[in-house]
C-alpha cells in the first residue's frame, strides 16, 4: 500500500519542506512571506490528522504508512524549527532540545522494536500533547505578527515553543523510564 490516499497525504508533508523554506527566498513582501509560510504549515500539518483518519476510514492502513507518518512529522517540524532559528524567531537551544529528542526517541523506538519491546515505548498522550503544542507554536512564529490587532503571534509562539520544549523533555523522560526495564534486562 505504497500509493494510497493517506500515504500520498503523508508524502505532501515531506514535499512541503522546500516549499515552506522557499517562501522565505521569494521576492515578495516580508509580511506576505510570513502569511504564506504560516498557512502552508497549517495546511500541511493538518494532513497529519487527516491521513490517519482516512487510513482508518478507507481501511488503507499499512506498515509503510505507519513508518512514514512520524518521519514526515519530524521532518516538517525540524525543518521549520531550523527556518525559525535562521530568522531569529526561535532560540537555538529550543531547536536543539526538540530535534535532539526526536533523534533520541526515534533511535530508542528502533532499538526497542529490534528487541521485540516496542510496546513499552508506544505513543503516549504526553507525546501527542507535545506535538500539538509544537504544531500551534510553529505557525505562530512563522507568521510573527498581529492577528485581529490583539494577538501577537511572535510572543504567543515564543511561549508555546518553550512550553513545547518542556513537554519534549518530559515526554523523553517518560519514554526512557518506560524503556528502562527492557534496557536493564538487555544490558546485563
Amino acid at each position: 500500500m505504497f500509493w494510497t490516499i493517506p500515504t500520498i497525504m503523508t508524502w505532501t508533508r515531506i514535499v512541503a519542506i522546500p516549499l515552506i523554506v522557499g517562501v522565505f527566498y521569494a521576492p515578495i513582501d516580508p509580511a506576505m512571506r510570513n502569511l504564506v509560510a504560516s498557512l502552508m504549515f497549517i495546511v500541511f500539518a493538518a494532513t497529519d490528522w487527516l491521513d490517519g483518519f482516512l487510513a482508518r476510514k478507507l481501511n488503507q492502513t499499512s506498515s509503510f504508512g505507519a513508518f512514514l507518518d512520524p518521519v514526515a512529522d519530524k521532518f516538517l517540524v525540524c525543518a521549520s524549527l531550523l527556518v525559525l532559528v535562521h530568522l531569529q524567531r526561535a532560540d537555538v537551544f529550543v531547536a536543539l532540545i526538540i530535534i535532539g529528542r526526536e533523534i533520541a526517541i526515534s533511535a530508542l523506538r528502533e532499538w526497542m522494536a529490534q528487541i521485540g519491546a516496542s510496546k513499552s515505548v508506544a505513543v503516549h498522550m504526553l507525546g501527542k500533547l507535545k506535538t500539538t503544542v509544537q504544531m500551534v507554536a510553529i505557525p505562530f512564529l512563522l507568521y510573527d505578527g498581529q492577528v485581529l490587532g490583539v494577538i501577537d503571534t511572535g510572543v504567543w509562539g515564543t511561549w508555546l515553543i518553550w512550553i513545547a520544549a518542556v513537554l519534549t523533555v518530559w515526554s523523553m523522560v517518560y519514554y526512557l523510564q518506560k524503556a528502562l526495564p527492557e534496557i536493564r534486562a538487555r544490558v546485563k
